[in-house]
């Protein structure tokens, strides 16, 4: 019972140069491919397997400000705008709503941070209430139990994951750009110390820019032409109940379970942050530069299996550009879901809220979360090799900032005035140590 996902139709024929060619065909490289082509540029998009199908399609679809952590939050508020506009310039549907989001806790540590949160973030400009006992129970009534407090963020919403990086896809193919599936990037080519081409399985595209926004798999491309990248995954377990509940919040976060209504009526449950480690190479490889962010959430992650060794989408081994290369033998990520998760996840969500008794499980899946050591994503141009951009190691938070991600990149593609500061996402800040600097939400 995997994620849902929308599929589309796409070209199987490259061209043979490209303006810039973007690597990776979820919510982050469609919105960089997509704000490429507005600005009038031949943009390529090459997807490894089919688009949006990793962790782009496999999250809660969440797009928020409320507790962003102070690096992200000026992406976060620009991208509720970028949804907003959408629709509207391309008629395309993400499903996109600002329905609010609703957070309760009986924790009087929890709600005192959100409080602090609320403090830094309204002089921002961001909407959010701190709600008292009385006005969290109300809210939170389909729970049918008394709350200490809460937040409402009432400007945030949802978007859905299902057809949200298709619907994009499709937005790029109108602006005149080739979308490319079933189609891996082995590598680049480079002359004169800067990039010339990108290779991939079915030929070469002659291009002097390339932006990769392979996700999970974004650490071992990099690691190809020498590029240290520090990455590492967590194997998330979420599940889908069919429609059928009534009275309950359309996004609800409780420290016990979250919920997220979803277009079809249904609602995905999840138990936020809680996840396996499956070893692999690149994980030994980076350890130690994880301990920090470890440490700040070891008790939410558990020890996972041997999943992510098969999949390769660690792995610290060179593959050849003119052979078949781990992409192309794991088309989509797709690792099967932890079993004790799902189970734990939907006894407490029919605890939680009664109503859901009403429903069944109708899908359940898992998927590969990536993070970088301070969990905050990697955006720039990589200075040791021009014309090549990262943008990667989202830690969970890429679909949300997905249109303001790709519209930075594209900013710094062609020069142009940068949507936000991207200081705080420059590749280069790993140079450095990461110690004490995880991101606070």
């Amino acid at each position: 019972m995997r994620a849902p996902l929308q599929q589309i139709e796409t070209s199987s024929e490259l061209p043979q140069s490209a303006d810039a060619v973007v690597i990776g065909g979820g919510v982050v490289g469609v919105f960089t491919a997509y704000y490429l082509a507005r600005r009038g540029m031949k943009v390529a998009l090459v997807e490894k397997g089919r688009i949006g199908a990793e962790q782009s399609s496999r999250n809660w679809g969440w797009c928020r400000q409320q507790n962003r952590d102070a690096r992200e939050l000026p992406m976060a508020t620009r991208s509720l705008d970028l949804w907003d506009s959408f629709a509207t310039e391309t008629g395309e549907d993400t499903g996109f709503r600002r329905c609010g989001l609703l957070y309760l806790s009986n924790d009087e540590a929890e709600l005192d941070g959100w409080a602090r949160w609320r403090d830094f973030a309204t002089p921002a400009g961001v909407t959010t209430h701190m709600l008292d006992s009385a006005e969290a129970s109300e809210r939170g009534r389909a729970t049918g139990q008394t709350w200490k407090g809460g937040v409402s963020s009432p400007t945030d919403g949802t978007a859905d994951p299902s057809r949200a990086a298709p619907s994009v896809a499709r937005a790029i193919l109108k602006l005149g750009g080739s979308v490319h599936q079933n189609c891996a990037a082995r590598g680049i080519e480079t002359e004169g110390g800067r990039l010339s081409g990108v290779v991939t399985e079915s030929g070469t595209i002659r291009t002097k820019v390339a932006v990769l926004a392979g996700g999970a798999w974004a650490s071992s491309f990099c690691h190809q032409f020498g590029f240290r990248f520090p990455q590492a995954s967590v194997r998330s377990s979420i599940l889908s109940v069919s429609p059928g509940a009534e009275g309950l919040p359309d996004a609800l976060h409780t420290a016990r379970i979250s919920a997220t209504r979803r277009g079809d009526g249904g609602y995905t449950l999840a138990i936020s942050g809680r996840g396996r480690v499956d070893v692999t190479p690149q994980q030994l490889r980076f350890s130690s530069q994880f301990v920090p962010m470890f440490l700040k959430r070891w008790q939410s992650l558990a020890p996972g299996g041997l999943q992510g060794m098969r999949s390769g989408h660690e792995t610290l081994r060179h593959w050849r550009l003119d052979q078949p290369t781990p992409m192309e033998r794991m088309r989509i990520l797709d690792p099967i879901p932890d079993r004790a998760t799902i189970r734990l996840t939907h006894a407490r969500a029919l605890e939680l809220l009664p109503d859901l008794r009403k429903t069944t499980v109708s899908a359940a899946w898992a998927g590969y979360i990536d993070s970088t050591p301070d969990g905050v994503p990697a955006i720039g141009e990589i200075t040791t090799l021009p014309g090549f951009f990262l943008a990667a190691g989202f830690s969970g938070h890429g679909f949300g900032i997905g249109p303001g991600a790709g519209h930075l990149v594209a900013d710094l593609v062609t020069g142009s005035e940068p949507i936000v500061d991207p200081t705080s996402y420059d590749p280069r800040r790993f140079d450095a140590s990461a110690w004490g600097k995880v991101a606070d939400f």
